[in-house]
């Protein structure tokens, strides 16, 4: 059984910062992409930020700059750093992985924790 763990979200005020967590566990034998993707309510979830195994990564063009996607890959677990943070940020956070397990490949999602940015 595979759970992604997320911690980091909270409420801060525009221009702030924050640090979102994403720890995988479970039957894992690799993880070729982690990212994060938001969702309002009333919109589709859409990406934030993705990285690979090997560090490249893809951001949003409404965060680059601003958000920075980092992994460990032997802690398995994911972080994105959020700075000058904005009330268009608002929105619940989920964590992703695609992911091999010891008998398949398959995407993995957190719980999703909310981020709050007031003006």
């Amino acid at each position: 059984q595979v759970q992604l763990v997320e911690s980091g979200g909270g409420l801060v005020q525009a221009g702030g910062s924050l640090r979102l967590s994403c720890a995988a566990s479970g039957s894992i034998r690799s993880i070729p992409v982690m990212g994060w993707y938001r969702q309002v309510p009333g919109k589709q979830r859409e990406l934030v930020a993705a990285i690979n195994s090997g560090g490249s990564t893809n951001y949003a063009d409404s965060v680059k700059g601003r958000f920075a996607i980092s992994r460990d890959n032997a802690k398995n677990t994911v972080y994105l750093q959020m700075n000058s943070l904005k009330p268009d940020d608002t929105a619940v956070y989920y964590c992703n992985a695609d992911l091999w397990t010891i008998s398949n490949k398959r995407t993995y999602w957190g719980q999703g924790t909310q981020v709050t940015v007031s003006s």
